[in-house]
């Protein structure tokens, strides 16, 4: 048997996690028929509510961590709690729905039989493109950022897999808000020391989750103030990292992963920058240069309004210091 760990993400799931642990043990069944000895692993961080008590009555292992944010819990995950023998690691949210009984077998065989790959995406489905989305914010939420359409060539942090060896190769400063588009990154680059090879990341052919959109206005400009700070954050962490001699980058990350004061420091640091402040400018007008937007002058226009209000509220968050932690 093949050993294969899956740390599901959990902060403040309490009312989904039960159906997420039967969903994943049932995906694990399914796991036992391909030859694989799947592990799941819930890895409840920084709760609040009976996260780590419901995942663990509906029969999971459960990793009740006291400090929460993502890259962090990353870290720990890959570092600390995942079998040492473990062939594979696989990283799933909570709150999404697996869809067929035995997709996250094939996915982990799509990644075992590709020996130079080093990440295997799931396919990233909104709840609203298959159920339809009605009225201005579900179809706002459906254009916003233009999608996960990109599901092959980035890393899609909802349901992803990696050879432990490849994953155990990295570390994450403790804080990003965007911590699948830093790992794009290392990965692309072997941690910035070498040219992008975007062979190394790729998606599995039928295999894919749903996960639920936001459903209001103010939710989905704070969930795009995120993406477009954390999105800000790494730039300005590859800048940084960039200018340390490459044999010293991989031991900086090291630090990074042991000092959440580190990444504030960087960005005290080297932010605001002029002219355009903590953010880059090209995240507000990206949607102009898109093909065909002078064609759809009125969604181009509606679109530009709406990527207005979401850097100006990224701008401000980051002005008071809200970047570093943001999820």
């Amino acid at each position: 048997m093949r050993q294969v760990d899956l740390g599901i993400f959990a902060h403040n799931e309490a009312v989904g996690i039960p159906a997420m642990v039967a969903a994943s043990l049932a995906q694990a069944q399914h796991c036992v028929a391909a030859g694989i000895d799947l592990r799941v692993l819930v890895l409840a961080n920084g709760c609040r509510d009976d996260t780590a008590l419901r995942a663990a009555a509906a029969g999971a292992e459960v990793a009740d961590l006291p400090e929460g944010g993502k890259s962090r819990t990353w870290n720990r995950f890959v570092h600390d709690l995942s079998r040492p023998d473990a062939e594979a690691l696989v990283f799933a949210d909570a709150d999404i729905e697996w869809t067929e009984p035995d997709m996250l077998a094939r996915l982990i065989m799509g990644l075992l039989a590709r020996p130079g790959l080093w990440v295997l995406n799931s396919q990233p489905v909104k709840d609203l493109a298959l159920r339809g989305a009605k009225g201005l914010v579900p179809r706002l939420a459906l254009k916003a950022a233009g999608g996960l359409d990109d599901w092959k060539t980035a890393i899609c942090g909802q349901l992803y897999a990696m050879p432990s060896m490849r994953a155990r190769a990295f570390h994450l400063p403790v804080g990003l808000p965007v911590e699948d588009g830093f790992l794009r990154a290392m990965v692309l680059t072997d941690g910035l020391t070498t040219p992008e090879d975007l062979t190394r990341i790729d998606g599995a052919e039928g295999v894919f989750h749903v996960y639920g959109s936001e459903t209001t206005l103010r939710g989905l400009i704070r969930h795009q103030e995120r993406i477009v700070i954390g999105s800000a954050i790494n730039l300005c962490l590859f800048d940084y990292l960039r200018s340390l001699p490459p044999e010293t980058r991989a031991s900086a990350l090291r630090l990074a992963a042991a000092d959440e004061a580190w990444l504030p420091g960087v960005l005290r640091a080297r932010l605001p920058r002029l002219p355009f402040g903590y953010v880059p400018v090209h995240f507000l007008v990206k949607r102009l240069t898109r093909p065909g937007a002078l064609r759809r002058a009125g969604v181009t226009t509606l679109g530009f309004g709406f990527d207005l209000i979401v850097y100006l509220g990224a701008q401000i968050r980051m002005a008071r210091g809200a970047g570093a932690g943001f999820w």
